[in-house]
């Protein structure tokens, strides 16, 4: 894929790889992060002694909160230089992460993974611009690769490191190491490229409140599916709406929100100011498609990274450790897949990798939810989370190259901001998603498997809350029917049915995860069908350019 809105040759001087240290550095940072959260499952359950829905909380506020906010923090880069806004935000992620490593409690947990969001949403779009401000043709291609490939790095790291000191010292190291971490990045990042702002960059700020809006909405709304109702209103719920639960107008009205900021955002640019984001970008039908995909693949890794961690930490009571190896496969195919794929780009159209990597992460779905058992260290389900991974790497990177080389310098914290809510949003329903849909599908299969047993007796269900029915550990479920008059033959059935009820519910899900995979194939058609050098210069009206 080339940028066909630049000339085609490039300049033989070769720029330090210095600065694309410091970005890789600054993407490691906020991705290592987000990562970290699943393999600390365990250990904030037991710290903060809340159920894991609360912690996939964290997550979802962190990734709301960049999705929400980037497009401004896109508009502050361009104001007043990335180089600037680089420098303050990796410095108040540091302090966020002071707060994660000494949070006392889940509240503060989530406050500190806030405003690691809402820096993250400054930070993400002057990783691209400063790419773009330090590296020119061949140079920048393999940069945008590394971008990539420091992300599913990070995810490897995350795993592996917070897996170990999680196991035999605790999961707040490795939130420690995070602010070690900003001060070297602030300090390496006087080595980049000087730069200036443009002061007569206006900030749309109906703009910002019709996007974050949107996008805070649909977030939440997906994230208490399950906990405030999809239908009916339940007891968790803050208010009610005529007795339905307010979720699903929550994600409605945010759908409607969003709307309603493509259609300000187009008389913002009619009358010749700058608008929030540029919708040049998104304008062929080649970019949507390439957004859709990436927030299709980027939800399925995350609700991948929030099923498994879940049923290996809470159901199987597995340490962090254990987890980071069951998991170490999956982030390596991903990481070696993101750095590699750019090797096929001569050779295969983006459209054939798009539809191929698809095709992939269905199948190995697929292969999943039929071969799951309750040891994931079983040969085949390891198989399963390399082939997915494969996949999804070579997606991710696929369709950032795709935006990027699409559009014009000038538009790069565009593109910046596009990926970043999209990676986000996406992240963040893709999380709520899967625990809705987890804890949705348990519930029904344990109330099934009760009603068609009479072991389990009316008296016995009354001694135990069914109305808050969550993924616990057998250990868990034997220390509270301790506290009932369940007989030994109760016990027992009780464990079966918690058993067999969890595996259902996770065979469902990944069930499910395969049939978005394969609807995502769709949009994956519509990417580019041609090789770089390819498409005559003079016939562009199909190219993804301006």
């Amino acid at each position: 894929m080339v940028n066909q809105s630049t000339p085609h040759t490039v300049t033989d001087e070769k720029a330090s790889w210095v600065p694309m240290i410091t970005i890789a550095l600054a993407q490691i940072l906020m991705s290592f992060n987000v990562a970290s959260l699943p393999v600390a499952l365990g250990g904030m359950v037991n710290s903060f002694n809340v159920p894991p829905t609360t912690i996939a909380t964290g997550i979802v506020v962190y990734s709301l909160s960049v999705a929400g906010f980037v497009m401004l923090g896109a508009k502050l880069n361009q104001r007043f230089g990335p180089l600037i806004i680089f420098r303050s935000t990796v410095l108040l992620f540091g302090v966020a992460q002071v707060m994660m490593t000494f949070s006392p409690n889940a509240t503060i947990m989530i406050s500190a993974q806030a405003l690691s969001g809402l820096t993250a949403a400054a930070l993400v779009p002057s990783l691209v611009a400063l790419i773009a401000e330090n590296y020119r043709g061949a140079q920048q291609a393999t940069a945008l690769g590394t971008l990539g490939s420091a992300r599913a790095g990070a995810g490897v790291a995350a795993f592996l490191i917070g897996g170990v000191l999680g196991t035999y010292i605790g999961w707040r190291p490795a939130f420690g190491l995070l602010i070690v971490l900003s001060a070297v990045i602030f300090f390496l990042s006087f080595r980049m490229k000087a730069d200036k702002g443009r002061p007569e960059v206006s900030i749309d700020i109906v703009g910002v409140v019709l996007a974050a809006s949107s996008i805070i909405l649909l977030s939440f709304g997906f994230n208490n599916l399950n906990r405030w109702g999809m239908g009916l209103v339940r007891d968790a719920a803050p208010f009610d709406l005529l007795g339905f639960s307010p979720a699903p107008f929550m994600i409605a009205l945010g759908i409607v929100l969003g709307q309603l900021f493509v259609v300000w955002t187009r008389r913002i640019k009619e009358k010749g100011k700058t608008p929030l984001l540029a919708l040049e970008v998104i304008t062929s039908p080649t970019e949507r498609a390439a957004v859709v995909a990436m927030f299709a693949v980027v939800a399925l890794e995350a609700m991948l990274n929030f099923s498994v961690p879940l049923y290996i930490q809470i159901v199987q009571g597995s340490t962090p450790l254990a987890t980071a190896i069951a998991m170490m496969p999956f982030n390596l195919s991903v990481f070696f897949s993101a750095t590699l794929i750019v090797r096929f780009y001569h050779k295969l159209t983006p459209q054939k990798i798009g539809r191929y990597g698809f095709i992939i992460c269905t199948l190995s779905l697929l292969w999943l939810a039929f071969v799951v058992r309750n040891n994931w260290s079983e040969f085949a389900v390891l198989f399963g989370l390399v082939a997915f991974g494969i996949g999804q790497g070579s997606l991710v990177t696929l369709l950032f190259n795709v935006l990027v080389s699409a559009s014009p310098k000038e538009l790069a914290g565009d593109v910046g901001s596009l990926r970043g809510t999209t990676n986000n949003l996406a992240n963040a329903i893709g999380t709520a998603v899967a625990g809705a849909l987890l804890v949705g599908l348990l519930s029904s299969s344990v109330m099934r498997n009760i009603v068609q047993t009479p072991v389990l007796t009316p008296e016995i269900q009354a001694q135990v809350n069914l109305d808050n029915i969550n993924f616990i550990s057998n250990d868990r479920l034997l220390t509270v029917l301790s506290q009932t008059t369940a007989t030994p033959e109760q016990v027992a059935e009780a464990v079966r049915v918690n058993e067999e009820s969890r595996l259902k519910a996770l065979k469902f899900g990944l069930l499910i995860m395969a049939f978005l995979s394969m609807m995502a194939i769709i949009p994956a058609g519509r990417l580019p069908g041609y090789l770089p050098g390819e498409l005559p210069a003079d016939n562009l009206d199909n190219a993804p350019t301006k």
